[in-house]
């Protein structure tokens, strides 16, 4: 979640990359293919996948579902469905300050949100909804999407002025001091009205929410400003739902600071945002074989990993991989889908310059229009080929770990094998791997470079290479760039 105005901890705007990565734009990795990888093995349970189609209407995430099953996605994580208030300019963050929990949003209403959750499970894709319940709108006052008018601290037919935190710690009950859990879980994120969550009435109306929203069929949610939360009362409220789901919290935790993201996996896994640090880090200053004991803090059976998210492009540094770098990027969310750590959200973001901006396929009453991606400042990153293909690759391949790892001296190129399911070479470096031979444990046959290409009716629409009956096989893969085959893609 970010605010309307910068906060201190994570106010750094994306700095300049290098020009080398950005020189090397052209290329096929960053293709928007079709997007078949070939029949897999695996079911649909064991898919993990989530990606969020950030900002994207309800009607335009119904009618992306159907690829995204055949890709292999998982799920899709959409932007929070609640009545939100209404800001000049309508710029991205107004989702995050809800009014009421009516399900009216400018992206659809009530029953377009049912429509779009019935149309994602008829192709096996499930719905996690972005759940905003630390707080309430920010400012003096105003109207909703829907037409609720409220002001601070009284947001009619919910709640007044004693359901909600009021520190007395820190000037205008602000946020202050991150090294101050007190303040952190009771005061104000930048005048967002902060809900007192330790309070039954307050735990009920936020449950009663959710399970409106599992009604409506959705599988889990990805929790908002968790850590501005304690651990006791998102685990409270999480026990008031209605069924058992799935949910992962966004707990922006890099240490140094006295709130972990460890306090929170006892009801639900978490946001590891120092993933896409460390990986952000090593493709674009340092040698990517130091990711090879790449692990987030966390256990990995409860750990969600991402390059990058709404917020860490906006505000994340300049570590953070985002689309503005597609060559490195692409590479980078290669080696995410293909290390055995945590369940991958993969970004689908829109451009811009202003990093408050909405998308700009948003009509003059803030409505946002559908999607058309390559439109628009639509970037639609989970279309690219190389990461489709490796969406198939990282199901094909789960449950299986690291073997056979090999780096160049200079430690900016890799590959392993993941069991005898599937491999893949990362070649991060200055220079091309030109007739390069791997050691695979694959079985023998020729393989579809799913990277670059798909199977369709046996044959690749890409590059392929073929192992011999040692596991060994000969490729050339450019600099930036990378290969990865599987045994779901195989020719013939």
């Amino acid at each position: 979640m970010r605010s309307p105005a910068p906060v201190s901890r994570y106010a750094a705007r994306l700095g300049a990359l290098a020009a080398a990565a950005l020189a090397l734009v052209a290329g096929c990795t960053v293709g928007t293919g079709a997007g078949g990888t070939g029949a897999t093995t695996r079911t649909e349970l064991e898919r993990d996948t989530v990606v969020n189609l950030f900002q994207w209407n309800w009607k335009s995430v119904a009618a992306e579902c159907p690829r995204l099953a055949k890709v292999g996605y998982a799920g899709v994580q959409v932007s929070p469905a609640q009545e939100h208030a209404q800001v000049v300019n309508n710029p991205w963050w107004v989702d995050y300050q809800p009014v009421s929990y009516q399900i009216a949003s400018r992206r659809g209403d009530r029953a377009a949100y049912a429509a779009m959750v019935q149309a994602c499970h008829a192709v096996g894709v499930k719905i996690y909804a972005d759940a905003v319940i630390n707080h309430m709108a920010g400012g003096d006052s105003g109207v909703g999407w829907a037409g609720s008018a409220w002001t601070h601290y009284d947001y009619p037919g919910i709640y007044q002025t004693q359901d909600f935190h009021h520190c007395g710690i820190a000037a205008n009950d602000d946020i202050a001091d991150y090294q101050n859990r007190a303040q952190v879980q009771t005061c104000e994120l930048v005048n967002l009205a902060d809900l007192d969550t330790g309070s039954d009435y307050v735990r009920g109306r936020i449950a009663a929410y959710l399970n409106d929203l599992i009604a409506l069929g959705v599988d889990g949610f990805r929790v908002d400003a968790v850590k501005h939360m304690s651990a006791d009362d998102v685990a409270a409220i999480m026990g008031r739902l209605s069924k058992p789901v799935e949910r992962y919290y966004e707990v922006i935790d890099k240490g140094g600071e006295p709130i972990s993201m460890t306090e929170y996996t006892g009801s639900g896994k978490v946001l590891v945002f120092s993933y896409g640090d460390e990986v952000g880090s090593a493709f674009q200053w340092g040698k990517i074989a130091t990711l090879r004991n790449l692990a987030g803090g966390v256990d990995g059976t409860v750990a969600r990993v991402f390059l990058d998210n709404h917020d860490t492009q906006r505000h994340g540094g300049a570590q953070v991989l985002t689309h503005k770098q597609p060559r490195l990027y692409a590479v980078a969310n290669v080696f995410m889908l293909a290390w055995p750590y945590g369940e991958p959200t993969v970004m689908s973001s829109y451009s811009f310059t202003d990093p408050d901006a909405g998308p700009a396929s948003t009509d003059q009453s803030g409505t946002t229009k559908d999607t058309a991606c390559g439109s628009d400042g639509w970037e639609c990153e989970h279309r690219w080929q190389s990461t489709e293909g490796m969406v198939g690759f990282h199901n094909v391949v789960k449950g299986t770990g690291v073997e056979l790892w090999w780096e160049d001296p200079s430690g900016n190129s890799v590959a392993f094998a993941r069991g005898d399911r599937g491999y893949v070479v990362v070649n991060n470096a200055t220079s091309p791997l030109a007739g390069r031979s791997f050691q695979s444990r694959m079985p023998p046959g020729t393989y579809c470079d799913v990277v670059h290409g798909a199977v369709v009716d046996g044959k690749c629409t890409g590059p392929s290479v073929t192992v011999k009956a040692d596991g060994w096989f000969t490729a050339d893969v450019a600099n930036l760039d990378a290969l990865a085959i599987h045994v779901g893609a195989k020719a013939g």
